[in-house]
C-alpha cells in the first residue's frame, strides 16, 4: 500500500484536531457550553491531546506543524492551576489523571502544578497490591516517565500475565473468515493495545517481547484487526494498526493493517474527522458541536496519533 493514504488519514486528522482546539480547552466558552461534558470528560480530551503532542510533535524548526496550536494549548493548561483542579472531581480517576498529568508535561514549562499533582497522588496507587498486570504496567510506565518513586515490578515480572500474552483468542485460527468470530472482548483488545503501547513506548522501544511470545502478540492483534474491519470498529482498529508497528510490523504491507488504513479511510469525512468510535456509534446528522466532538475526537486523535508514528521512522516517533 501506498503510504499516501496514511498521509491523507494524518493530514484530515490533525486538520480537525487543530481546528477544534476550543472543545478541548476544558475553560473555553464551547467546553463551558456544553454541559453534557463533565469535569472528568473534559480532563481526559486535555490529556488525550497532552499525549499527541507528546508522542507525535515534530523535531523544533519544523514547519509547517500541525500541532503548533495544540501544543500552545497544552503548554498554556499544564500550568494553569485550575486544570489538574478537574482531577478532583473524578475520585476513582484522580490519581490516575494526576499521574499521566505529570508524565506528559510539556519540555520547558513552569512544573510547579505538576510537583503539586504527584505530591497528591495516593500512595497506595504506586504499589502493586490489587491491581492487575496490566494496569501495574500502565502505572509503571507513566511513573517513570514522571520520575517518581514506585514499588510495581518490573516489566519482566509482569509481561507474562499481562494482556500480550496472557489472553487467549476464541474461535479458530485466522483465515479467510473475516473476522466473523471475535477473537477477544472489545476490553480485552484495548488492553492488548494499551500494554503493547506502553511496552514499547509508543513505537520508540522494543516491545520487550521475542520468539513465540511475539507470535502470538501479533496473531492476536491480526486477528482482531481482521474483526475490526468486518463490523467497522474504528477506533479500536486505529490502535491495532498502532500495535503492528509496536510489535515491529510494518502495517502498510500487513492485510490486516492495510485492510484497517482503507477502512478508516473510507470513514474519513471531509472535514478530516472520523465520526465515532464505530460505525454503529458515530454521530447522527443532527449532532450539535458539543456532541458531535464527543463522538469523534477520541478516534480522530487516535487515528492522527497512529498515522504520525506509523509513517515516521522507527525509534524515533
Amino acid at each position: 500500500m501506498s503510504p499516501s493514504l496514511l498521509e491523507q488519514l494524518s493530514a484530515g486528522a490533525l486538520d480537525w484536531l487543530g481546528g477544534n482546539l476550543d472543545h478541548f480547552d476544558p475553560f473555553a466558552p464551547a467546553a463551558g457550553a456544553d454541559t453534557r461534558s463533565t469535569p472528568q470528560a473534559k480532563a481526559k480530551a486535555a490529556l488525550e491531546l497532552g499525549l499527541l503532542c507528546h508522542r507525535a510533535a515534530r523535531p523544533a524548526g519544523s514547519a509547517p506543524d500541525p500541532l503548533g496550536g495544540a501544543a500552545a494549548l497544552v503548554r498554556k493548561l499544564w500550568q494553569d492551576p485550575d486544570f489538574p483542579r478537574l482531577f478532583d472531581g473524578s475520585p476513582a480517576y484522580a490519581s490516575t489523571y494526576r499521574l499521566v498529568y505529570a508524565a506528559l508535561a510539556p519540555e520547558g514549562i513552569d512544573a510547579t502544578q505538576c510537583r503539586e499533582a504527584l505530591a497528591r497522588l495516593d500512595p497506595d496507587f504506586l504499589s502493586p497490591g490489587g491491581k492487575s498486570p496490566y494496569l501495574r504496567i500502565e502505572i509503571r510506565y507513566y511513573a517513570d516517565k514522571a520520575g517518581v518513586r514506585h514499588t510495581i515490578e518490573p516489566y519482566a515480572a509482569l509481561l507474562p500475565q499481562s494482556p500480550l500474552l496472557a489472553h487467549r483468542a476464541d474461535g479458530p485460527a485466522a483465515g479467510t473468515a473475516g473476522g466473523a468470530v471475535r477473537p477477544l472482548t472489545v476490553p480485552q483488545a484495548y488492553a492488548l493495545t494499551h500494554t503493547a503501547f506502553y511496552l514499547g513506548d509508543f513505537g520508540r522501544a522494543e516491545p520487550r517481547l521475542t520468539g513465540a511470545g511475539l507470535d502470538h502478540a501479533r496473531d492476536l492483534t491480526h486477528r482482531m484487526l481482521l474483526h475490526c474491519v468486518a463490523h467497522e470498529l474504528w477506533d479500536l482498529a486505529a490502535e491495532l494498526v498502532l500495535t503492528q508497528f509496536v510489535l515491529g510490523e510494518d502495517p502498510l504491507r500487513t492485510p490486516s493493517g492495510a485492510a484497517a488504513v482503507e477502512c478508516l479511510a473510507r470513514a474519513q469525512r471531509a472535514d478530516g474527522a472520523i465520526p465515532g468510535r464505530s460505525a454503529e456509534l458515530r454521530a447522527g446528522p443532527g449532532a450539535t458541536a458539543g456532541e458531535f466532538f464527543r463522538k469523534a475526537y477520541h478516534t480522530t486523535l487516535v487515528t492522527a496519533l497512529m498515522a504520525s508514528i506509523v509513517s515516521s521512522p522507527r525509534g524515533v516517533s
